[in-house]
């Protein structure tokens, strides 16, 4: 953790829990943010001294103004600066001066409006540093803390929200006032809500350590529009997770590209922003969201229950049609139906009318009332093959909805197993709903996101259960041969290496090629393959041309010295075709491998995660069929052997339908080697294998390609 962070942790304690707060720039005018920030630290009712401080009122809500904040004689933990953001800078000085040591700063004016707020920003950091002040924003709503010691609303949102488990961060102010509003209609409380805005000295990744620190919290919540530096956010929320065990839930906006540029290789036009930041969260344990109510559906269910001890479900309802939706959603997110004791089923029959189905799912018909629910509800959750209910109603004329809602909170307190409900409708269950909300049970406008979030809270037990070591170092690493053939590259100014200058780095790390040589003639590729042994392949190898193919510049299993002279001068011929301005350098003489699974693997660098490997079944179809699986390096073990799994064709793999097996430990070590390679050789922009041919016992390099930066680190 590097100095302001440290800096940022002792601080953020006074930031959440301040005894004193100056409320710098406050007004007198109703319906200004400045006047609204004392109203609703005032309204909260903050624990604390309020101080505002301004140069032209003497007092606001009749409580005595300050000119200026370095006036208050007493000592002030925290201030909220309201100024306009071209005097902001001049506000946070004095607030230095003071020994005031955590910021919000609400002023709008910043980064977002271009260069010259940018030199404003720049000049808060240079104040917070010269001061070690942490500050939030600029350009936020504000923060909350519901604790009931301190009562903070530091935010100029329309209410304070209930006091609850939940930590919300949000990048957009305006999301966050929406955000309130949901919950409230939803009875859902927050321990710690936070507007971070502009993030220019607090970001989300301090903060996530905090909240990995505060009792109040038990989910954490994320709403980001960029990720500045990717690496720093896994490394934190990893931490976070497994050390607290605490869920961390995130909507990522910027799902779609508007448009991406052509890529020098598969990995780099498949390896969009999105699906990087897609496989880094799951990576790393964050859970991604694609919608406000998403998020909050699954974050009920980690703050209100207990996490299920397997993924068995029970599901209860009062019509058929629900129980079939319900019971479809189940098997679609991977969970099981329970299947009940032969007491369970006795206790059901003797219970239930005739009519009604005792299987899961259990239909108690459409006249249920409370005493059909409480009894079902009782048997299912003794048994033991049941590790979570799914309670389901629709109203009917004679459905008695709010002793129903009543017994369902009754008999969640008996057991340490989840309950989840789904009351259908929205005018006549609304009573009922209000009644699971106030008591912390879950509940879904409809009953297919009761499987949802049951399933993540299972995966994420899962993933808490695997192992997250990084596997033991690789053997035969010959990290001083690579990096020798990489700066010779650099210096010679090169940015593209075909084939055989790839292989060279590649056989550093242990990934063989077969043997292959570069011949300048026809004459001299004749005398190669009889050197290297039929049957061979002849490759054009070029700096100016990245796929092979595109020129048809690749001649196959070519069995005597008659066809090699053939393919040599029809490689030529359609390269003068496709691309008469290449140059090139030779024509690769190369040994034919035998059969096995192509696969492909690659590493594209990202500017905000750092190095990424891809993994897909190989060939030309890769970028059609998208079937890949991406990883962010360093991979542990478990992360290349879910790499692999990932895939739909998988089995391909695993001896589908008398195919042969491919050394699936063969093709892991692969993943981890191309993982340590991109760590330790930072010179690569993009690198690919494809084919990696994988046979039963080991795989070998077919073909690859390395792009290097062009300002190489």
């Amino acid at each position: 953790m590097n100095t302001r962070s440290v800096i940022h942790q002792f601080n953020l304690n006074k930031l959440f829990y301040p005894e004193s707060i100056a409320i710098v720039g406050a007004t007198n005018t109703p319906g200004t943010v400045p006047y609204d920030m004392v109203k609703n630290i005032i309204k909260a009712p903050f624990r604390g001294t309020v101080y505002p401080v301004s140069p032209r009122e003497k007092s606001i809500i009749k409580i005595r103004c300050y000119k200026y904040v370095i006036d208050i004689k007493e000592s002030v933990d925290l201030a909220i600066i309201v100024f306009p953001g071209a005097v902001c800078h001049m506000a946070l000085e004095q607030c230095g001066q003071k020994g005031i040591k955590a910021v919000v700063i609400i002023s709008a004016g910043f980064r977002e409006i271009g260069p010259k707020g940018l030199e404003r920003e720049n000049r808060l950091i240079a104040i917070a540093k010269k001061y070690d002040i942490s500050f939030i924003g600029p350009n936020c709503l504000g923060i909350i803390n519901t604790d009931s010691r301190v009562k903070l609303n530091a935010s100029f949102a329309r209410k304070m929200p209930e006091e609850g488990t939940i930590g919300f961060l949000s990048q957009s102010g305006a999301l966050c006032t929406a955000v309130l509003d949901y919950a409230q209609a939803h009875h859902i409380g927050f321990s710690k809500f936070i507007s971070i805005g502009n993030k220019t000295d607090i970001n989300e990744t301090d903060l996530l350590y905090y909240l990995m620190e505060d009792e109040k919290t038990k989910v954490i919540l994320l709403y980001l529009e960029e990720v500045t530096n990717g690496q720093a956010l896994l490394h934190a929320a990893q931490e976070v997770i497994l050390k607290s065990h605490k869920p961390i839930l995130a909507i990522k906006a910027g799902r779609t590209n508007a448009g991406a540029a052509a890529a020098a290789s598969h990995t780099g036009s498949l390896a969009g922003s999105d699906e990087i930041c897609d496989a880094a969260f799951k990576q790393t344990g964050i859970i991604r969201c694609d919608n406000i109510e998403e998020l909050f559906n699954r974050a009920m269910a980690f703050a209100y229950q207990p996490a299920p001890i397997t993924n068995k479900v029970a599901i209860i309802t009062n019509a058929g049609g629900p129980g079939v939706l319900a019971t479809d959603a189940t098997i679609k997110n991977s969970l099981q139906l329970a299947r009940f004791s032969d007491k369970t089923t006795t206790t059901l029959k003797k219970q239930l009318p005739t009519t009604a189905n005792i299987h899961n799912p259990v239909d108690m018909i459409g006249d249920a009332k409370v005493d059909r629910y409480s009894s079902t509800i009782t048997a299912t959750l003794e048994d033991k093959e049941v590790a979570a209910a799914f309670i389901i109603l629709t109203p009917q004329s004679m459905t008695d909805i709010e002793a129903i809602a009543h017994e369902i909170v009754n008999q969640s307190a008996n057991y340490q197993k989840p309950v989840y409900t789904s009351f259908m409708g929205e005018a006549d269950v609304a009573a009922g709903i209000n009644i699971l909300h106030h008591n912390q049970i879950p509940h879904y406008r409809i009953p297919e996101s009761m499987a949802d979030a049951l399933k993540h809270v299972y995966d994420f037990q899962q993933y808490l259960n695997g192992n997250h070591s990084m596997p033991a170092p690789l053997s035969n690493i010959r990290i001083n041969k690579a990096q020798a053939l990489l700066t010779k590259a650099t210096q010679n100014n090169r940015h593209f290496l075909p084939q055989n200058e790839a292989a060279e780095i590649l056989a550093a790390y242990d990934l063989l090629s077969p043997p292959q040589q570069l011949a300048k003639s026809k004459k001299e590729a004749i005398y190669l393959a009889n050197q290297i042994g039929y049957p061979v392949v002849l490759k054009v190898m070029s700096d100016d041309i990245f796929h092979k193919h595109d020129v048809n510049g690749v001649q196959l299993n070519l069995q005597n010295n008659r066809t090699v002279a053939t393919a040599y001068d029809l490689i030529l011929q359609n390269v003068e075709t496709k691309q008469p301005n290449a140059r090139i350098n030779g024509i690769l003489v190369t040994k034919m491998i035998q059969q096995g699974t192509e696969v492909i693997i690659g590493m594209k660098r990202d500017p905000s995660f750092g190095p990424v490997v891809m993994f897909g079944l190989g060939g030309i179809f890769v970028e059609i069929y998208r079937d890949v699986s991406f990883r962010v390096a360093p991979l542990t073990n478990e992360d290349a052997a879910s790499m692999i799994t990932q895939l739909k064709a998988a089995p391909l793999l695993s001896g589908f339908r008398g195919r042969p097996r491919a050394d699936i430990e063969s093709l892991k070590d692969c993943l981890l080697r191309i993982s340590a390679l991109t760590i330790e050789c930072p010179q690569i922009e993009e690198l690919e294998i494809n084919p990696l041919i994988v046979h039963p016992q080991g795989c070998i390099v077919a073909d690859a390609k390395i792009i290097l930066q062009t300002k190489p680190q």
